[in-house]
């Protein structure tokens, strides 16, 4: 597996990059609603398929938004594999008062923080990055 293990060097490089747009996570029961939403990504639950989408495809699609998150991609191309790096980064976000929703993808993590507290939470998470170097 590719990719980087070393929590030190992991958080050294995190890099941090916040990406356009706002998303919501959602669940839908009708599995042909999911081309139309275009997800960011998708898990199987057993209460139903959970979609993260663009907050304009579920509104305009009619779907009940609860929360707004933004998505900051940590671009440090870490393995599946790594320990502790989860755990680092919702820790300091948790330390500031941010709730962090953390989605690993083969190449990266991305972290959903509420919309309200992305520039904040970059900050942090830039922070930790400057700690660690």
């Amino acid at each position: 597996m590719s990719g980087l293990t070393d929590l030190d060097q992991l958080l050294a490089h995190l890099e941090p990059s916040l990406r356009e747009g706002e998303y919501v996570f959602i669940t839908v029961d009708d599995d042909t609603m999911t081309d139309e939403l275009q997800p960011l990504a998708t898990f199987v639950e057993d209460e139903g398929r959970s979609l993260i989408v663009e907050r304009e495809r579920a509104e305009a699609a009619g779907l009940a938004v609860e929360g707004v998150f933004r998505c900051i991609t940590l671009t440090v191309r870490s393995s599946l594999e790594a320990v502790g790096l989860t755990a680092a980064v919702a820790g300091v976000l948790a330390e500031a008062g941010i709730s962090a929703n953390v989605v690993a993808a083969f190449h990266h993590d991305h972290v959903f923080v509420p919309a309200a507290d992305a520039e904040r939470a970059l900050s942090v998470l830039r922070g930790l990055q400057q700690r660690a170097s």
